[in-house]
């Protein structure tokens, strides 16, 4: 039996559906397109999804893409849901940008996102001079063999 837990949300338009896992084994629920939106090419826009969420304590929310997004034409930043972003009015949104040359149509109750609850530790931070590993080498210098 996998873990659950109790969180609090508000659909800002009640007609769509609440948040669904749609598999046994699914860690991500997917997120709606609350509204139809036409994305003009070469611009960014941040679809709103049509929930606040209220993130328990000691978790965040990620949000990130749908692996059929790029298919669209849609280039996806990942977003995190703080804790305390819960407002009445704070409804999540999923900023996209579109790289085609034409428009991106998103249909209002589309399945464009998908939420991951991440359990979180924050930092208390001490400060020294003299870490005590050494250097392994910058980006891609795992498994490069002629890294050097």
């Amino acid at each position: 039996m996998q873990n659950s837990m109790k969180v609090y949300i508000k659909r800002i338009d009640k007609s769509l559906p609440l948040p669904v896992y749609y598999t046994e084994g699914s860690v991500g629920f997917d997120l709606y397109s609350r509204l139809d939106i036409l994305i003009p090419p070469k611009s960014l826009y941040r679809i709103p999804t049509n929930l606040v969420i209220e993130v328990n304590l000691g978790y965040m929310l990620f949000i990130k893409d749908r692996s059929s997004t790029a298919n669209k034409g849609l280039f996806a930043t990942a977003g995190i849901v703080d804790q305390d972003f819960c407002g009445p009015e704070d409804e999540i949104l999923f900023q996209v940008y579109n790289f085609k040359d034409e428009p991106v149509i998103i249909s209002r109750g589309e399945r464009i996102a998908q939420g991951v609850f991440v359990q979180i530790a924050k930092a208390s931070w001490q400060e020294d001079e003299m870490l005590s590993k050494k250097n392994r080498g910058g980006f891609g210098s795992t498994g490069d063999a002629d890294f050097k």
